[in-house]
């Protein structure tokens, strides 16, 4: 039965309109962003300049323009720029996973407590001076220990909706996490651990080198390979719970496997950025309304758009005042009123 519902699955996919023209305006965005991203700033780089250092790059010869425009190019904006795309793109693809897996389209990616974990991760390793490999370690281990959290006691608790059970469970695992937050922030040195604390939770990429993508790139492309093997699963686990089932699919280790995946990609954008949110909200639904609700569409044009819409938060966050604005406001300055203008036609581009 499954599988028949797949094969019909794969037909509809390959003959709608709508796939191609919104995967071509998503990668479009990114394209566009990355453009904007690496030439847009207090210092100004051409889109020649921008070609040339890449090229030369890529050849393996020297650049023929000024040493300080190469070092802004790869040194200063390209780690910065790949972080956001990675960023980007995880959690628009966790929210994805995560409005499909809970037939919601109000959850975000921290509907789990991965934020709220990671969060109180981070704050403890500065309160104890680890560094910032300590800070993302302990951060990024917070998130998935959250998350199993909630998942250990919500399967304790019995129930014909393990769906809400889950959702329950989440919030208030994450209230408590964040009265740890605020413990820690209460008992940290006002002068030089909290303004830390309280950077980190707004979110920036601001000190993002080289070094960061390492722990970055490999959890964010486990976790999203492992979401897009599983998108036709994803489809029926959209539907209610009994129809799952009766379709042949096994739920309960398919969302564990799901849930771990979403959660290791959040876990590793959060250690590297903070908390940023409203990408992993608002993002999905654009996505929707491009190419429909269809998984194996859905969750590809849900990275592109994702990667671009926070290059285009981040070049803003830095270029917008004298001073860098936090990503996590930015994003809610702009997510809320646009969010808002979206839930009046959210029953037109979830159906």
């Amino acid at each position: 039965m499954l599988v028949l519902v797949e094969n019909v699955a794969i037909r509809c996919n390959l003959m709608t309109p709508r796939f191609l023209p919104g995967l071509l305006i998503a990668l479009g965005v990114l394209v566009l962003g990355l453009l904007v991203a690496f030439t847009v700033g207090r210092y100004p780089v051409t889109l020649a300049e921008l070609i040339e250092v890449l090229v030369s790059r890529l050849m393996g010869r020297t650049a023929a323009v000024s040493p300080a425009v190469e070092n802004v190019v790869l040194l200063v904006r390209g780690p910065r720029v790949v972080a956001a795309v990675l960023v980007g793109g995880a959690l628009a693809v966790a929210g994805t996973a995560f409005q499909g897996l809970f037939r919601n389209p109000l959850v975000s990616p921290d509907i789990l407590g991965a934020s709220s974990g990671a969060a109180l991760g981070a704050v403890l390793g500065i309160y104890f001076s680890l560094g910032v490999i300590g800070i993302e370690g302990l951060a990024f281990a917070g998130g998935l220990v959250a998350v199993a959290a909630v998942y250990v006691i919500g399967s304790l608790l019995h129930s014909r909706d393990p769906i809400l059970v889950l959702v329950l469970t989440g919030v208030v695992v994450g209230a408590l996490l964040g009265a740890g937050v605020g413990l820690v922030k209460y008992l940290a040195d006002p002068y030089n651990q909290l303004p830390a604390m309280t950077f980190w939770l707004l979110g920036s990429l601001a000190a993002t080198t080289v070094a960061d993508l390492l722990p970055l790139i490999g959890p964010v492309a486990a976790g999203t390979i492992v979401l897009i093997a599983l998108r036709w699963r994803l489809n029926v686990m959209s539907l209610p719970e009994d129809e799952a089932r009766a379709l042949g699919l096994a739920t309960g280790p398919f969302r564990i496997v799901i849930v771990a995946a979403a959660t290791l990609v959040t876990s590793a954008s959060v250690a590297t950025s903070g908390i940023i949110g409203w990408v992993g909200l608002v993002v999905p639904h654009l996505a929707r309304a491009l190419v429909g609700p269809d998984f194996p569409r859905l969750i590809p044009t849900a990275a592109l758009l994702g990667g671009g819409y926070l290059l285009f938060i981040d070049t803003l966050a830095r270029t917008a005042a004298p001073v860098e604005i936090p990503l996590g406001i930015l994003t809610a300055v702009i997510g809320t009123p646009f969010f808002i203008w979206l839930l009046a036609g959210m029953q037109r581009t979830w159906s």
